[in-house]
């Protein structure tokens, strides 16, 4: 593989000074025009690691290093050294050195360390579904690390504009890649779904832009607002060239990729220590063609419903909508053939009562007018006899029951000894 060397770059401007403006911004300052050219921070890069941690993948799996006898200093290094170790990195994509990416190396070295020791745990899990993705598409992979600045490696991560998961599909764009999103689903969630989607995505991008770093830049503002800046530069397609006409973010982005491809393999030189990881269970999935609760799975097979969670992030809520279209369950190998021998028992346990969408409803008493309530007080003794029974359809539990007829569980279990929940469609049970 040939490296591609860059010399130093200016970006079209020249850069004198560079400081630290907020938190989520940088400013440049430009010789030539006198002025402070404010540059955004992309948002996931500044995720505090305590949120990173809160996550049970992360609190189960990582811990600090505690045997890490480096020091918590950040050496600072000959701008050379800088140079050379990126021209050093195995990538077809161009890796410059400027001071705008010096900038976002100083921050994952210094400020962000905490956050970069995460990341180098919590890549042991995803790197290698992001490999396989970018290698099925036949695209470099160096690509990897873009989930380091569009999520800090988290899979729920969402931003301000609607953004999520690992890769930041915005829905629009998810819906060109197979990636359902619903009230019920999120595949934008999804690590393994997601992955591929991306790698698709840019695959897309570089069919039209013919350029890796351009397709980086797009993949951040869109291809329109690349279009817009190519031809407001002169149709040249550079990105370092086109810089100036690009979205605040977009200028940072670029730049703090590559700074993020630096600090993942050079992260030894800068005294950071990983955070220790442990390989969790191995995973199997299970399709799942009937909707399925997660408490049903968690009390039937020994699974907590934060392993659930986190092993199936794409669901929204503790139903698997498996009626609604093919879905699927991932277990740990072990609770699988749990799952399979019990699941006819697994889909009935507390089905009732999990189950809180009605497929028919009658017309209650609450809904009819005051006059017609006070003709049937008056039709006499047969209509109140009638009024207290109740004929279970299907779906109907105890509590909508109770609900309906203005009393509780607790005394329509009384009235017709049941000890639990358990009703059945076509039974009939006193209600009064």
């Amino acid at each position: 593989m040939r490296l591609i060397r860059q010399p130093f770059i200016l970006i079209s401007l020249l850069l004198l000074c560079i400081s630290a403006k907020a938190q989520n911004t940088i400013t440049v300052y430009d010789e030539n025009l006198g002025l402070n050219e404010v540059i955004d921070i992309p948002e996931n890069m500044m995720t505090e690691v305590d949120s990173l941690m809160s996550e049970w993948f992360s609190k189960t799996y990582l811990d600090k290093d505690e045997e890490c006898q480096s020091k918590d200093e950040n050496p600072v290094f000959p701008t050379e050294v800088y140079i050379n170790r990126l021209q050093r990195l195995p990538n077809i994509i161009e890796m410059p050195h400027n001071e705008v990416v010096q900038k976002f190396i100083d921050m994952y070295s210094g400020q962000l360390r905490r956050s970069v020791s995460y990341m180098l745990a919590a890549s042991n899990f995803y790197t290698p579904i992001f490999e396989e993705a970018l290698e099925a598409c036949g695209i470099p992979l160096e690509l990897k690390y873009l989930p380091i600045i569009e999520s800090a490696l988290n899979p729920k991560a969402v931003s301000r504009a609607g953004a999520v998961g690992l890769w930041q599909f915005m829905i629009t764009t998810s819906k060109g890649y197979d990636l359902e999103v619903n009230s019920l689903v999120d595949d934008r969630k999804d690590p393994i779904k997601s992955s591929y989607a991306a790698a698709r995505y840019l695959k897309d991008l570089y069919n039209i832009f013919g350029d890796w770093t351009l397709v980086i830049a797009a993949y951040n503002c869109g291809p329109g607002n690349v279009n817009k800046a190519i031809h407001r530069a002169g149709d040249v397609k550079d990105y370092w060239k086109i810089y100036n006409y690009l979205p605040r973010e977009t200028r940072g982005y670029v730049p703090s990729f590559i700074a993020a491809n630096y600090i993942m393999n050079y992260y030894c030189d800068h005294n950071i220590c990983p955070m220790e990881s442990r390989l969790p269970a191995q995973t199997d999935t299970i399709t799942i063609n009937k909707d399925l609760y997660m408490e049903q799975v968690s009390e039937l097979c020994n699974v907590s419903i934060s392993e659930l969670e986190a092993l199936n992030p794409q669901y929204r809520t503790h139903l698997i909508p498996g009626s609604s279209g093919q879905c699927t369950l991932r277990l740990p190998s072990t609770n699988v053939a749990s799952f399979i021998s019990k699941q006819d028992t697994i889909y009935n346990h507390r089905l009732s009562e999990l189950q809180n969408k009605r497929r028919t409803v009658a017309v209650s008493g609450t809904n009819v007018s005051k006059k017609t309530t006070r003709n049937r007080r008056s039709r006499g003794s047969s209509s109140s006899a009638s009024s207290a029974t109740h004929k279970i359809r299907r779906g109907e539990s105890l509590s909508t029951i109770a609900r309906r007829h203005g009393t509780t569980v607790k005394k329509l279990q009384q009235l017709n000894g049941i000890s639990g929940t358990s009703i059945r469609a076509g039974q009939t049970i006193r209600v009064k």
